[in-house]
């Protein structure tokens, strides 16, 4: 096997080094944040999913009414999360990215450009909004807090940790992740153990109603498509940093498998308890609670932990599209962005991720278009 395409173990664990300072005013990394395989991959998969993603709702939405049609919609989805997900971080060292703006003006030109800009800082702050509306819902469902408070708390904790900048964003969603990936495997198992004897026929269940996105081919690439505006304003400065190519590869590449696989598994555990679980706002929490009180209280801190996770990338993507990360600026955004989003997430969970995510999702359909020009751009300038 050549040996360039082996995935060296130090890749994957990463390893203390000098991040040193790329460009003019490039941002220096911390060396203790090892920017490895596993660090790329889980930072990934923590900016994506979040409220929506780990309460299963948004996989509800998106798959939930197409019964096994919507496990081959994730596969697409899989696989558009690999090809993205490199791409970005490729063009983002490239072009030394201190934000999204860098990727997206080279990838779509200075007009779609712009106009995509427009919608991933848009939805950076809606998708903010919806983890701190989403945070409110499961204190008030499990743990009897107001969601009031349970917003001002995911607020606050979020605005201390992106005041810390990306290095903090990094450390965080990088220690969190591992943790929403294993009980959303657990919960899966336990409910596949407890349904057992079934028949295809139990995937094969719909969610009742009007499904958000006509079809499960559109629905996939509408999936990716927002999820993607969510990860770009993370994964672009995040590609600056690294300084092997090949740990974007196979970071993009476990990524976006965890991604898939992550979803499925919820799916699977949700098409299962249909159609009982479509009527709650956290239906994870539902299925997780159907086992023992005690199962439902662990997945529902492991839940709030990828809330904020999700919530600190968009409040960093967002802020660093406003003003310089380095700059004096920084923080007093962090904190105004951070009370708006609190003041505007009182619309709710459930609404913002049917009406909010699709649109933002179509809109985005720009994005996937035009980072697959700019990456064929860039191969031919290199040719």
């Amino acid at each position: 096997m050549n040996l360039k395409n082996k995935i060296d173990l130090k890749d994957i664990l990463g390893r203390k080094e000098e991040v040193k300072n790329i460009g003019q005013g490039g941002n220096k990394v911390d060396n203790k944040v090892a920017l490895s395989t596993f660090r790329i991959a889980a930072t990934y998969i923590g900016t994506v999913v979040g409220a929506g993603f780990a309460s299963g709702q948004e996989v509800l939405q998106f798959f939930g009414y197409y019964g096994f049609g919507g496990f081959i919609g994730l596969l697409l989805a899989t696989l558009l999360f690999v090809i993205y997900g490199y791409i970005i971080l490729r063009l983002g060292l490239e072009y030394q990215a201190k934000s999204h703006l860098q990727v997206i003006k080279y990838a779509a030109g200075k007009w779609l450009g712009a106009l995509i800009d427009i919608v991933i800082t848009f939805f950076l702050f809606g998708a903010l909004t919806a983890m701190i509306a989403g945070s409110g819902a499961i204190f008030e469902e499990q743990f009897a807090i107001p969601a009031l408070w349970g917003n001002i708390i995911m607020a606050v904790t979020s605005l201390l940790t992106t005041l810390l900048g990306i290095s903090g964003v990094i450390s965080a969603i990088s220690f969190v992740v591992p943790l929403l990936l294993t009980g959303v495997f657990a919960v899966t198992i336990m409910t596949i153990l407890s349904k057992l004897p079934f028949g295809f026929s139990a995937l094969e269940q719909v969610v009742a109603g009007k499904p958000p996105v006509p079809n499960w081919i559109l629905s996939a690439i509408n999936y990716a498509s927002y999820n993607l505006v969510i990860a770009v304003a993370v994964l672009a400065p995040l590609g600056k940093e690294v300084k092997e190519k090949s740990r974007l590869k196979w970071g993009s590449i476990f990524g976006g498998v965890g991604l898939g696989i992550g979803a499925m598994s919820i799916l699977f555990a949700l098409l299962l308890n249909l159609p009982t679980a479509a009527k709650f706002e956290v239906p994870m929490v539902y299925v997780a609670g159907s086992f023992a009180p005690w199962v439902q209280i662990v997945y529902s801190a492991i839940l709030i932990a990828e809330i904020y996770t999700t919530a600190v990338g968009n409040l960093y993507g967002f802020v660093a599209r406003l003003t310089d990360p380095d700059g004096s600026k920084y923080k007093l955004y962090v904190i105004i962005t951070s009370i708006v989003a609190l003041i505007a997430s009182q619309f709710g969970f459930t609404t913002l991720v049917r009406i909010l995510y699709p649109a933002v999702g179509y809109a985005g359909f720009f994005l996937l278009g035009g980072l697959s020009f700019g990456m064929v751009k860039s191969y031919i300038k290199k040719a």
